[in-house]
């Protein structure tokens, strides 16, 4: 360990100098440096710029990644989870929010420091995170799907906030890339005392961890509190997440990277593990930095660092997937417990069509006006109507295609907590969106349609050639695909940094909202969902098959890869015609086929049809929420649905295993 040790440090601290030392000297000539001592007003501009600037930005890197480095490698640590960290735990994401809330509805939370805020946001997503652990004795997999779903759900309503507040647009989205741009020596002393405290809080805790390391049955019989050194290590570790998010933003996976680079470099023991950790993560932190200064030397564009650092993170995700030990989640099939099955879902499906129509005309026949709640008259209804129909036909729509694609996925992993939100199929098409917004000057409606379905269908058919030639459980599935999903969003966040109009397209339509959508676009849309729906149905034999094992399906002649490949497809085409409406994120795709089987809808084509009935109700009641909560104004439609997802994902995490 010692000499990659001795040989590794020093490169890598070479490197992050020579990029920061190529960006200071072009900022300003070496010899024009001597202005250090003299009083601000006898500064240069370009003085006051690299003293105050650049060299507090250089120092803030450092002291920010040994931070996260530590951070990541306790949680590692005490968590046993060599994925561990603020990123896939959900802590920095519930810091994220908490400030984006407080800066937006409370800014005299505030008045004390952001550092109150952020703790308070970051210790309530690490209690979520740990209660879901509890019930499943801490197992590596499900701490981290439950992490980064509780992050994903905090960064999507963070960012669907953010777009409501037009004001706060352009310092949020950048504070929240990770943006390491400071104007004096302030955040350098708070955070160096950051780290000096949990530097000293590591160091007394490295005996009882090392005591940890044996396994909770030995540590207990040598008298080791065990419950009471997790509470401590997590909280050290959430208060140094928080802390730099409180003054940096998001910057993601520095705390997976660098217990990770120990571990390659030789580190085993503890010890060594929590000395090595802060010493990469500043190293891996200083270089992603570098790397946005030298860009934006090159090319003028400066983007916030925690952008480049989630580019590193989630192909590191999937690289330590195949190491990661651990059980299977809450919510795989033996721990979900037996479920109704109806015979006849004939007369449940009528009812529920029904329902959802008479839902559709009640609510545009009400709404809010100035003087509150009122119920339209045939006069305003009928004038009113064609321009609600529209969004209330794609909503719907929209709903019943994730419904699909998410009872499909479902089917197809042989997990419940499969959906395309979890799987990456949203940040695929997510990307494909954004390309075809980058790439085409003035990208049309079915364009940016193709461009989703294309992005989602490929991010599936790369996770799906990714796990088929490893022998991954389904629950490995999962992790891949939120990592497909943390790799999309860091690529989204780079290119909002931007701040042009295409910046804020990419931003409006990742909150989703269906104001602007017009008559055709919404029967297309309909169309869509019908087509794939009646598709779907007639492969329900392969998806009835499936759930059962691929040995089983193929021992009965059922054609495999064939069969994948097809799903694939139509759950990637479902997504991406959903997702172009209703941003990537809603969670309709998990819930409601979890809601269909509740109700007893087993047989595959029953499954099918009522997750699509109840995803369409799930956006209809969304729909209405988004219209109505901040009349006159209208807020994101991603919000709702994101929120009526989160609680149920929640409760179900939280079900004890049977």
């Amino acid at each position: 360990m010692r000499r990659r040790v001795l040989i590794g440090l020093p490169v890598m601290g070479l490197i992050a100098f020579g990029l920061w030392f190529a960006a200071a000297t072009a900022l300003l000539p070496m010899a024009e440096w001597s202005g250090a001592g003299l009083p601000v007003g006898a500064m240069s501009l370009d003085q006051i710029r690299l003293f105050f600037g650049l060299m507090p930005r250089g120092v803030i890197a450092l002291i920010a990644g040994a931070a996260l480095g530590l951070c990541g490698g306790i949680l590692q640590v005490v968590l046993r989870n060599p994925v561990a960290d603020p990123t896939t735990l959900g802590i920095s994401g519930g810091a994220q929010l908490a400030l984006v809330l407080a800066t937006i509805l409370a800014p005299d939370l505030l008045a004390t420091g952001r550092w109150p805020v952020a703790m308070a946001g970051a210790g309530l997503a690490a209690a979520v995170v740990l209660a879901v652990g509890a019930r499943r004795a801490f197992a590596p997999v499900t701490m981290v799907i439950a992490g980064m779903l509780v992050g994903m759900t905090a960064s999507a309503i963070a960012t669907a906030v953010t777009l409501a507040q037009g004001e706060y647009l352009l310092s949020l989205v950048i504070w929240n890339g990770g943006s390491l741009v400071q104007q004096d020596w302030s955040g350098v002393r708070g955070l160096a005392l950051v780290l000096l405290v949990g530097a000293v809080g590591a160091a007394l805790l490295a005996r009882p961890l090392r005591v940890l390391s044996l396994g909770a049955e030995g540590a207990a019989w040598l008298g080791l509190n065990i419950a009471l050194i997790r509470l401590v290590a997590v909280m050290l570790a959430v208060w140094l997440a928080a802390c730099v998010s409180a003054e940096l933003g998001l910057i993601a996976f520095v705390g997976l990277a660098a217990p990770a680079l120990a571990r390659s470099l030789g580190a085993r023991g503890v010890g060594q593990v929590l000395a090595l950790s802060p010493l990469l993560g500043a190293l891996v932190l200083s270089l992603a930095d570098g790397l946005v200064l030298l860009v934006a030397g090159q090319t003028g564009e400066m983007y916030p660092t925690g952008a480049l650092t989630g580019l590193i993170g989630g192909p590191l995700l999937i690289w330590l997937l195949p190491r990661l030990r651990g059980s299977t989640p809450p919510g795989a099939e033996a721990s979900e417990g037996p479920v109704p099955r109806r015979n006849r879902a004939g007369p449940l499906l009528i009812g529920m069509a029904a329902a959802l129509v008479a839902a559709a005309l009640v609510l545009v026949w009400i709404g809010r006006v100035p003087g509150g709640w009122a119920v339209l008259d045939w006069s305003s209804f009928t004038a009113f109507l064609p321009m609600r129909l529209p969004r209330l036909i794609a909503a719907v729509s929209a709903g019943a295609a994730l419904g699909l694609a998410g009872a499909i996925l479902q089917r197809l992993t042989a997990n419940p907590l499969a959906s395309p939100e979890v799987l990456g199929v949203s940040g695929g098409a997510s990307l494909g969106f954004a390309a075809m917004i980058y790439l085409v000057a003035a990208p049309t409606a079915p364009q940016l349609v193709a461009g989703a379905m294309a992005g989602a269908a490929l991010a599936l058919v790369l996770l799906t050639s990714y796990v088929s030639r490893r022998d991954m459980p389904p629950e490995r599935i999962l992790l891949a695909g939120i990592a497909v999903s943390a790799l999309a969003s860091a690529v989204l966040a780079a290119m909002m940094a931007r701040g042009d109009a295409k910046a804020w397209a990419i931003l409006a339509w990742l909150s989703g909202s269906s104001s602007a959508v017009e008559m055709p676009g919404a029967l297309s849309l309909a169309g869509v969902a019908l087509a794939l729906w009646l598709m779907s149905l007639t492969v329900r034999r392969w998806l009835g098959l499936l759930p059962l094992g691929i040995a089983v399906a193929g021992g009965v002649g059922m054609p495999v890869r064939r069969a994948q490949a097809l799903l694939i497809v139509l759950a990637g085409l479902a997504t991406g015609a959903a997702t172009v409406l209703i941003g990537p994120l809603s969670f309709v795709g998990l819930v409601a086929p979890h809601m269909a089987r509740r109700l007893g809808l087993a047989r595959p084509q029953d499954h099918l049809t009522g997750a699509a009935l109840i995803g369409a109700g799930l956006m209809l009641a969304a729909d209405f929420g988004a219209r109505m909560a901040g009349f006159p104004y209208e807020l994101p439609l991603g919000l709702f649905a994101s929120l009526i997802g989160a609680p149920w994902l929640i409760w179900l995490m939280m079900r004890p295993a049977r």
